[in-house]
Order: C-alpha cells, then structure tokens, then sequence
C-alpha cells in the first residue's frame, strides 16, 4: 500500500515521502486495513523495527490535524527521550510535542499546549492523579511495549492507568504496540482493539547458537574463524571484519564491563573494526578520522565525571568498544548510545535493560548468558519474551542484509536444549500483576482520592474493567481488597462511612504518588521525632525505611562497619530493632543506603562513594532522585501534621537534589556549577549570586574555568563578550543588558 493511497492529511502525506517512505510495511498496511484511520483500537503485536511506532504516528497526526490531541505511554524514561526527539520532526506540520517524566506531584499544565504528550506510565498516573485538566481532551492514547503489562515492577500502574483513561475518555482512541506475546488476542479483547499481529522484519533474522566454533542456524551452519583467546571475542570480530556492529548481552554489570574491557583491548588493534572507515591510520586517512572522533568520544565521556567507572568506559570507547547499565549516568548512556547508533562504536556489551525498548539494532546480537540471577531461585533461564526482545534488536535497516542473533552453548545438548526453548519457542502468555496487597493499595486509594469511585460495589466494578479483571473474576480480589480498605481507613487515608470518601491526607498521599505504606511509615516516624536526638541521619533514615526506597544489597564486609555505625549512632534511629532481631539485617540495608545518602549530601567525592558502596555513579542518581522525592513527600506530610521538623525535611530535599552542604544552596542552583565548582566558589569567598556577579570574568575563570565562568556570567545577565576577546579594560561587572540565557 503506497502512502499516496492512505486516508491521512496531505501535510502528513508529504512529510513520510519526503523522508523517503512511500510504501508501508505489511504490519501498517494491516493496521490501516483493520481500521486505524477510522479510529479503530488497534493492538499492533508485531517483532522489533517493523514500524510500529510509524503505526501510531499516523493515527496521531490525523488525529491532531483535525483538533484532537495525544498521549504517548512509554515504560522508560529514556524511551521518552527517544521518542520525544523524533516526534519533534513534526514541528513541520504545526505539531508540538511534549515530554514529562519527573515531578511526580505536578499538573505539568504547560503540557496542554501540546499536540503529543509523552509520558511514563508513572508520571502518566500521577498526572491523572493531580487533576491535570487537559487529560478530558485526549483524543488517541499510545501505549508503548504494552506487553509490559507482565512486570511486577510497572505492570500494575500501566494497567490501571490505561482503565481510568479509558474510564475518563470512553471515546479515545487506543493505539497499543507490543512485541509478539502468547496471549495478544486475549489483550486484544481487554482493550476492545483489533489485533494485528505479524512476522514480518524488513530484515531477515536468523537465530541461531554457537558451539564448537560454528553458529547452528534452523537452515545453516556458519564457521567462525578461531583466530582470539575467547569465543566472545570471534563472534565479535567475525562481525566487526564484514562491516557489521554487535550488542552482547550480559548477565551482569560487572560482565558487561569486562566484556567491553576486553575487547577494545583486542579489538581496537584488529583491522576489522577500522574496515568500515578504511585501514590506514596516518593522518588524513578514513582510519585516522576515526580514531580521531572515537577520542574525541572518549573525552566527551570524561568530562561527565571523574569516577574511575568514567574512567573505564572511555578506555573502552578509544578501542570502539562500550558498556552499558544503570551504574552509568544518564549523560554517559546518551553519549554511548548516540555513538553506537552513528556506527562509531562497533560494539556495546550491555546489561538486559537496553532491550527494554530503546533504538539501537545491531548486525549480530549475542546473548553469552541466557541465566539472570534471581535472589530467591539463584540463575534461573530468561523467559522466551526476554530472549526474543534481545533477538529483535539484530539487523539494521538500511544497512545490514540481514540480522544474527546468537546464544553461545557449552556442549551439543546444551545447544540443541537452547535451540528447543528459544530459537523454535512462542513467547509467553502475560498476566497482570495486580493482585497484590501491594499493588492495590495505591491504586485503590488513587481511585478513591480522585472520586473515580465512591463505593466498594464501584471499586469492584471499576477493577472488573482492568486486565486483571478480564483475565479472572475479581470476587478473588475481594479478600485483598477488604484488607487495603481497612489499612486505609486505620491510617486516616480513607473513610468507609456511606460508601468511600478520601481524607485530605489521603488527597495529599494520593497527590504525592508514594505508596500509603510510605506514608504510613513517616507518619509513625513523626511520632517517634521526640524520643531521638533528629539528625539529618535519622530523617534519611526514616526515608529508607519505606517501601518505596530500594535500600542497598548488604555484603560480607559491611555488616562489621554498620554494626559500630550504628552503635554509635543508635540514638539517631527512628525506632531500631533490637540487634539479632528478624529485621534487624533489613534495618541494617537502610542504614547503609542512609549513609550513601549522607555522604552524598556532605560532599564526598563521587569515586569515593562508589568505592565504598561498590555502586556506579547513576546507582548513586536514582537513590538520591528517590530520596529526594521521599524527602519532599516527609516534608509535605510533616507539614500537614504540625511538625517541627517540616523545615528541616525541606532543606534536605534541596540538599538531597544537590548532593551538597547547606551553605552550597544559595549558589549551587546556577545552571552548570555542580558540587564541586559550587564548593571551589565558595571557599575562594564567593558565597552568593551577588558576590559571584561582582566577581568579574577573570577572577571566576581562574576558579572553574573560562566556559564555565562565562556561562555562569550570562545567566547572572553579564555581558563577557570584552573579557572572551580579550579587553581587559572591562570589569565584567554588568552592562545593563539582561540577556539571560538558557544553556
């Protein structure tokens, strides 16, 4: 079916071909033929790089083009950006788009001026939860790797917050993309939505297993040349010499690490991977540009840190090789995937989580490990939906013939195990997840707090409309849900008098999007505030204790040091357990994560956290980004109840958000300064925005440098243009031009 043909706006025409689309792929054009430009749900259950998201994006800009307005759910905030980036091309069309993933207590308002709102599930929620008023005036919702419904971790909220929307706009349009599942037609059914499922890739995928130095594809046999130490690195040089790039597939950071280590090592050496950009490295050639941009790379991953984990990755990054994980900043990961995505670099050994739905194919994935650690069951196999995510990722349009994915077996029993389990398998049936006490209980009080029900007769009606509810009657649910409702109605979230009516406090939890047991939890800890001596400690702790922090993994050597720590500090402590306790070892995890905290916000360097907590420089990102949301959570409830304390919890959200001393406040928000240049500031006596205004271009280069110094200046609404030509005549002191600018 050509694009000419189809029944969308000609602007919308226009843009595709001028892109170089003309024709649609058969997963689109059987998305088209079941309805979609007619408003049609649509449940699209089709491989990776097959054009989903294009399948979206029509409905979308038609939508929009006659005055509609869209919502596009993503599980990741890094699948946010991805697609907040390409929807940006339409600003061509007059589309405006949006994207919010923090905040989590905000109506975000500004969003309702935008054509494509892109959203987390979370935030999503929490928006539906705030009363953001734009939400009545979605058209055609999108819910991205909607297979995701499975998740322990994000599969409740997605399910209950695609069923209140439905519920709050009964004529929206739903569009739910999703990677080949066992069950789709059951999915399907739950959203009302016409299935549309295919096999189609625009590039051939062959999955085979390597053993004994060939790969057993299901029609072929392909011999790999032995010519390293290690089977990883001849699958991957065996690639990198045709042309091709790899992803690998790890069981764990420090494999991923290792792996990347290793073969920038061996592999920068090799002439396959300078092939693509010609063999000589003298300078002017093919080969030397490209050694030239991957140090150019390297040092742009040095400057977003000076932990030896930065230190790392840029090493492997001058061999073309990278890692990636969660211990990566958020900056770093940009860095490497934009690097993998421009063909600089060849090869990126990476933890299951680049899977999970970002851009980033590869001529040859290779899964070394197909065992995850469980910490109940130890390694266990990956399910078959995981392997075939990782699969997905092989082959990239336009540029590869075809695509690899490949397992690496240890003996022939064990290949032609793998072979049976996964190259021949179907994925899985998914089921939702939200039956849990867990899971219920801020969904419940959400729903109650947002008067989306008023009674338990239409709390049971409203979760009969969830997945859960398709998939099972929900009379099974009544035990759990009696349970939620009676810890509500304890806590003073609730009252069950009449039917069910929201508290304030319960509007404020609700708004807030912190579990109720979290809220539960700092309400007891107010009450203990008394008996302990309050520390910035024992707020910090009192925040690790709920469940909605993920405290620290305790190791062999940690438990002496937190043993005298908190001996030491035991008076700090909002009610410790007795030592030997049943939950002292948990108590234990809460402390050590207190702690990271606590050097987080005394300004210890960032090489030395990590060192000691045996975590990454983004480990220690998300513990503050949740400490700082708990923390602001503390403060608002502490507020709410009269405690003194309300001010000190705020500070510490600041703090917390900065990873910095108290008197670092007023001078740290400047956009660019950081901890570090921010402490420099401030020990060279330039304690505030106006000292540092009166400073002058010269006097702050020589602290943090002229970039930094100049930038700093412009947003103080200084002209530096004398001082960066070198006319020293000028103080730099201001000029009366406020040309304050956003960098």
């Amino acid at each position: 079916m050509q694009i000419s043909e189809i029944d969308i706006p000609d602007a919308v025409k226009g843009f595709y071909i001028e892109s170089g689309i003309s024709e649609l792929y058969p997963p689109q054009e059987k998305a088209v033929e079941a309805g979609l430009l007619e408003g049609r749900n649509i449940l699209a259950a089709v491989p990776t790089a097959s054009g989903k998201t294009m399948i979206a994006e029509m409905a979308m800009l038609k939508s929009i083009i006659n005055g509609g307005k869209c919502l596009y759910i993503v599980p990741l905030r890094a699948l946010a950006s991805e697609k907040y980036a390409r929807f940006r091309e339409f600003e061509e069309l007059d589309v405006q788009a949006g994207v919010s993933t923090g905040d989590l207590d905000s109506r975000d308002e500004w969003l309702g001026r935008r054509d494509i709102i892109v959203a987390t599930s979370e935030k999503t929620d929490s928006l539906i939860r705030n009363g953001a008023p734009w939400i009545k005036d979605i058209t055609v919702i999108v819910a991205d790797e909607v297979h995701l419904l499975d998740s322990p971790d994000r599969g409740p909220t997605l399910e209950v917050t695609l069923a209140r929307l439905m519920q709050i706009n009964p004529d929206v349009q739903i569009i739910a993309l999703s990677a080949t599942v066992g069950n789709a037609q059951e999915m399907a059914q739950w959203l009302d939505a016409a299935l549309v499922e295919s096999e189609w890739r625009p590039i051939d995928l062959q999955e085979g297993v390597f053993f004994s130095g060939s790969i057993k594809f299901q029609n072929s046999l392909r011999v790999v040349e032995h010519k390293y130490k290690d089977e990883l690195t001849d699958l991957v040089y065996d690639t990198l010499n045709e042309g091709g790039q790899c992803l690998v597939f790890e069981s764990s950071r420090r494999n991923a690490e290792a792996s990347a280590r290793r073969l920038g090592q061996v592999l920068g050496k090799s002439p396959g991977i300078q092939k693509s950009h010609g063999s000589s490295k003298s300078s002017g050639s093919p080969g030397h540009e490209y050694s030239v941009k991957l140090d150019s790379l390297a040092n742009q991953v040095l400057d977003t840190g000076e932990t030896e984990l930065t230190s790392r990755l840029a090493q492997c990054v001058r061999g073309g090789a990278a890692f990636h994980h969660a211990g990566l900043l958020s900056e770093q990961r940009k860095l490497i995937e934009d690097g993998f995505r421009n063909n600089l670099i060849k090869v990126l050994s990476s933890t299951p989580t680049l899977a999970a739905g970002l851009n980033m194919p590869a001529r040859r994935v290779i899964i070394k490990s197909y065992r995850r650690y469980d910490p109940n069951y130890g390694m266990v196999p990956i399910p078959v939906l995981e392997y075939k995510q990782m699969a997905g990722r092989a082959g990239r349009p336009g540029l590869d013939p075809y695509g690899e994915s490949v397992l690496i077996s240890k003996s022939d029993e064990e290949m032609e195990g793998l072979i049976e389990q996964y190259v021949n398998n179907s994925a899985e049936d998914i089921y939702s997840k939200l039956g849990t006490e867990g899971a219920l209980r801020t969904h419940i009080l959400s729903t109650v707090s947002t008067r989306l029900v008023k009674s338990r007769e239409e709390l049971m009606d409203f979760l009969g409309r969830t997945f859960f509810g398709h998939q099972q009657d929900t009379w099974k649910l009544a035990a759990v849900v009696d349970e939620v409702i009676e810890f509500l109605v304890t806590n003073n979230l609730i009252i069950d008098s009449d039917g069910l009516h929201p508290t304030e406090l319960g509007e404020l939890v609700t708004r807030l999007y912190i579990d109720p047991m979290s809220a539960s939890t700092i309400m007891d800890g107010k009450g203990h505030l008394g008996k302990v001596n309050v520390t910035e400690l024992t707020l910090l702790q009192l925040i690790c204790n709920t469940p909605d922090m993920r405290p620290l993994y305790l190791r062999n050597n940690d438990y002496s040091w937190l043993d005298d720590f908190i001996q030491q500090h035991n008076d700090e402590f909002v009610a410790p357990p007795p030592p030997h306790s049943s939950e002292y070892e948990w108590f234990m995890s809460e402390v050590k994560t207190a702690v990271l905290l606590q050097e987080w916000i005394s300004e210890s360097k960032e090489d030395d956290i990590t060192n000691r907590f045996k975590v990454g420089p983004g480990d220690i990102r998300a513990q503050a980004d949740t400490a700082q949301w708990l923390m602001h959570s503390t403060a608002r409830i502490f507020s709410y109840l009269g405690s003194e304390h309300a001010g000190f919890a705020q500070e510490l959200v600041e703090r917390i958000s900065y990873g910095a001393a108290k008197e670092l406040l007023p001078i740290i928000k400047i956009k660019g300064i950081g901890r570090v240049r921010a402490r420099k500031l401030y020990n060279a006596g330039y304690k505030d925005i106006e000292a540092i205004r009166k400073a002058g271009f010269k006097a702050l280069a020589d602290i943090i440098g002229p970039k930094i110094a100049a930038n700093t200046l412009r947003q103080l609404g200084i002209d530096v243009e004398p001082e960066l030509k070198g006319d020293h005549d000028q103080t730099g002191k201001g000029t009366g031009q406020q040309n304050i600018i956003d960098f």
